[in-house]
């Protein structure tokens, strides 16, 4: 509470006009009677500040009067000086009062005082145990994982909708938009993906040659690559990959045009943000992860038959030959298959986290943060679930 006034607040008969603040003492029946007067303004309170603090200082009696009839002008500087001693004698447990002020003393005084009491009372600091903590905690997540499932919901659902309407009415789609989103989530993204996948490709060859060469199975080195690059981990580091490059991107430049009020910008003249933002970029996650995909898969074998060229001796049309043995079509589809699920949770939870973003830059950084821990966990997640279900199906 801000508090800002000057009034006149006693009559100071006798005074110059503009009279210097003066604080003059007595002793009355084991009281102590303070008698102020002159000008209680910001100006002039400097000069009596020590005297004051001697006040609250000081100890031999049981009460404090203060009398301020005698002061002629008094701001919130000067009634916080009076407020501060009054405070200090009842903390010592002194009976301390305040006479001779009118109305409008009475106004100001009460309004620091209030002022006073609202700044300086602690609060309330409610303990509890570790084990209501962590519930508490898991509850509060699951309410956000509530919020979060809806908002997604809602994205998807209006994103298909859209597209819907634009078909139905007549309408194209902006093919400029979706073809510039796939260029900077997939283009752009190939070098990283194609580089990280060979090497994961590459430790796992070296890693099963070197395991499988106590049992002199070093040829099954082959099939352990190509199935669990194409089944597994092409599609799941790849999803991995964009889910830091593209749905960061996807948070951070929608949670910008938050913070600068863009999108309620495109509400105001009668686009819908869903559409114009969120659209094409989950087309474009939808159409260039499972490309994606397949050159990770392609990198990951070629990592693979370089170390087991080098390591265990199997040249590159032996690891042909024996890779059209160990896979098949279903194979391959079992891992493409993810993809586009894939790209439409990275897609989803980085535009809602992005809609999600305040007006500050720390909200920007968290959200991009929560962005991408999030896409990332459920990514995994769903893969297991595709591990369970294909193991459920036999597939």
């Amino acid at each position: 509470m801000q508090i800002n006034a000057q009034l006149d607040v006693g009559k100071g008969e006798g005074q110059a006009p503009n009279p210097e603040p003066r604080v003059e003492t007595r002793e009355e029946g084991g009281a102590l009677v303070c008698r102020l007067s002159g000008n209680w303004t910001t100006r002039r309170v400097a000069a009596v500040d020590k005297a004051m603090r001697a006040l609250a200082a000081r100890n031999g009696f049981a009460s404090l009067v203060i009398d301020i009839s005698g002061v002629g002008r008094m701001d919130t500087a000067g009634a916080w000086m009076i407020q501060r001693l009054l405070v200090a004698a009842r903390a010592k447990g002194l009976d301390a009062r305040i006479e001779g002020q009118n109305e409008v003393a009475g106004i100001l005084l009460g309004a620091v005082e209030a002022a006073t009491e609202a700044r300086e009372e602690p609060r309330q600091v409610r303990r509890s145990s570790i084990v209501v903590a962590v519930f508490a905690k898991i509850g509060e997540r699951v309410y956000e994982l509530r919020d979060d499932f809806l908002a997604g919901m809602n994205i998807l659902g209006a994103t298909i909708r859209g597209g819907q309407m634009k078909l139905g009415r007549g309408h194209s789609i902006n093919l400029a938009a979706i073809f510039a989103q796939i260029d900077k989530m997939g283009v752009g993204a190939i070098p990283v993906v194609v580089l990280m996948s060979a090497i994961v490709g590459a430790i796992i060859a070296q890693q099963g040659a070197y395991q499988l060469s106590y049992f002199g199975a070093d040829i099954f080195v082959v099939d352990l690559v190509g199935i669990l690059v194409l089944r597994e981990l092409g599609v799941l580091m790849t999803a991995i990959m964009l889910a830091g490059r593209s749905g960061s991107a996807i948070t951070a430049e929608i949670g910008s045009m938050k913070m600068r009020e863009e999108v309620d910008a495109l509400t105001v003249i009668g686009l819908n943000p869903i559409g114009v933002l969120v659209f094409p970029r989950l087309v474009a996650l939808v159409i260039a992860l499972p490309c994606l995909s397949i050159l990770a898969n392609f990198a990951a074998l070629g990592g693979g038959i370089l170390v087991s060229w080098a390591y265990s001796d199997i040249p590159p049309i032996q690891f042909i030959d024996r890779l059209r043995v160990a896979i098949d079509v279903s194979t391959i589809f079992a891992g493409l298959i993810k993809a586009p699920f894939m790209a439409l949770i990275i897609g989803i939870i980085g535009a809602v986290e992005g809609l999600k973003v305040g007006g500050s830059a720390e909200s920007l950084g968290g959200h991009v943060t929560a962005s991408v821990v999030k896409s990332i966990f459920v990514v995994i997640i769903l893969d297991g679930a595709f591990a369970v279900f294909y193991a459920a199906i036999d597939f």
